[in-house]
């Protein structure tokens, strides 16, 4: 079996008394989705935000398969971690005006990406942004439209194209349809589950939607209060929860 592509160990962030994430461990395998759910405070999107480096952790370990192996992206230099966000790893932010450039046009916003990484001519990067805004459903006479002209669906669609033309090899996702309409999440995720499975990607998925995680996700994590109560087999926690809160989550979306 090939080794984890992710291998977290004991993280642990702390706002003064109160606890973000505390002592959180998991492998994450390529080609593997995690789901990790909780109400708001829980301490998900903390654990994320660690994850993604957006946040430094007071304790514990990132360890990033690389051409030299599992490598410490806590401790890693800022430059290197940089470039490891543009190119094997990608970020999908709730908000897509957090994740796009509003004035630049939806091509560039693609492109943008292609050109961090050392794309230089304009022709096949024009190319791969058109290609890009194929597969996420957006008409290529669209290209040349600024994301502030589209609707809320088609602006993370966006985000998604802009993440993904690089060919990273892991993606976080943070309440990727979160005020959406259900229609819009719906068409989404069948998109997002399409694109993991032809493209074979590593994501975690943070999400309070169970619906969501029981779509898309092969593993589940179950946080409260900074840490995890439960982990499993997505359908096997969700239809046989063995924790008394991940229980009252599962039958608050029952009775609903």
């Amino acid at each position: 079996m090939t080794g984890p592509l992710l291998s977290v160990r004991g993280l642990t962030r702390t706002y003064g008394a109160r606890i973000g994430c505390a002592d959180v461990s998991f492998d994450l395998y390529p080609g593997e989705v995690l789901g990790i759910v909780g109400e708001s405070g829980s301490g998900k999107s903390t654990l994320l935000s660690c994850l993604a480096g957006h946040q430094r952790p007071d304790a514990g370990a990132v360890l990033f398969r690389t051409a030299a192996g599992l490598t410490d992206t806590v401790t890693m230099a800022e430059p290197d971690r940089r470039r490891l966000a543009r190119t094997d790893w990608a970020f999908v932010h709730q908000n897509p005006r957090d994740g796009l450039r509003m004035g630049v046009s939806a091509g560039g916003n693609v492109g943008e990406r292609l050109m961090a990484t050392g794309a230089r001519h304009y022709g096949a990067i024009r190319d791969r942004a058109t290609d890009w805004m194929g597969r996420v459903e957006i008409a290529a006479d669209r290209i040349d439209d600024r994301p502030s002209a589209f609707s809320g669906g088609m602006q993370q669609r966006l985000q998604i194209a802009r993440n993904l033309v690089t060919g990273p090899r892991l993606v976080f996702m943070d309440e990727p349809t979160g005020g959406l309409d259900v229609s819009v999440q719906a068409r989404l995720l069948d998109l997002i589950r399409g694109l993991v499975r032809d493209l074979g990607l590593s994501v975690i998925i943070v999400t309070h939607d169970l619906a969501v995680v029981r779509l898309l996700a092969h593993r589940l994590m179950v946080m409260k209060s900074g840490r995890v109560v439960e982990a499993g087999l997505t359908d096997q926690v969700l239809d046989d929860p063995q924790h008394a809160y991940t229980q009252l989550l599962v039958s608050s979306i029952l009775q609903v």
